[in-house]
């Protein structure tokens, strides 16, 4: 399955966060791969980016997704939050939303 990433960011915690535009991840903690699912806010997310940078945590929440076999592309109007514009150009090149080693 494939979903659209509709917003990605950077929350109030620091950490790097990604919102798929209709499915949803409750379990997705039991990949045990430290990617979590906000309910309330309805977003994925991993860590503050301490040992690994805020694209190691992008390829990390893809990865884990594409685990319970849904990839992440990005939407055409996805809104950028809290996003510096050259970490943004890290993330968007190469389509980085498509990878799922």
């Amino acid at each position: 399955m494939i979903d659209l990433i509709e917003e990605i960011g950077i929350d109030e915690e620091g950490c790097l966060y990604l919102k798929p535009a209709t499915k949803t991840f409750p379990m997705i903690y039991r990949e045990a791969m430290e990617v979590h699912w906000n309910s309330e806010q309805g977003y994925l997310y991993g860590g503050k980016p301490r040992k690994w940078s805020y694209i190691e945590w992008y390829d990390q929440i893809s990865k884990t997704v594409a685990k319970q076999g849904c990839v992440l592309v990005f939407s055409p109007s996805v809104a950028w939050v809290n996003m510096p514009s050259e970490l943004r150009a890290k993330i968007t090149g190469g389509q980085r939303a498509t990878n799922t080693q």
